[in-house]
């Protein structure tokens, strides 16, 4: 729910790569060419590497995350946030996450 309160007050949109936990930014955006293009849309509660990847900790997993959203960044449109939104949703009530 607190996400949701970011999203009405503008901080977060509904759709947009999900923001990294501070500690792996830093380390994220040295090693990892072209991290910081994830700053040019504001971060969301879902996004088109959270449908389309597992969650994973490790680097490979960062960069594999990185390149769905440079994808998502490069392909803004409604109606790839209404596909994504509708993808989490079902996997919501399908209870499973991307395979």
């Amino acid at each position: 729910m607190p996400q949701f309160w970011n999203v009405v007050t503008g901080d977060m949109a509904m759709v947009g790569p999900r923001p990294e936990r501070p500690n792996s930014w830093s380390s994220s955006a040295q090693q990892i060419p072209y991290y910081r293009q994830r700053l040019a849309v504001k971060p969301g509660i879902t996004g088109w590497a959270q449908i389309n990847h597992k969650y994973g900790d490790t680097d490979l997993d960062a960069m594999i995350k990185l390149e769905y959203d440079l994808y998502y960044i490069k392909h803004l449109a409604p109606a790839l946030d209404f596909y994504i939104i509708f993808h989490t949703i079902k996997v919501i009530l399908l209870s499973r996450g991307a395979q």
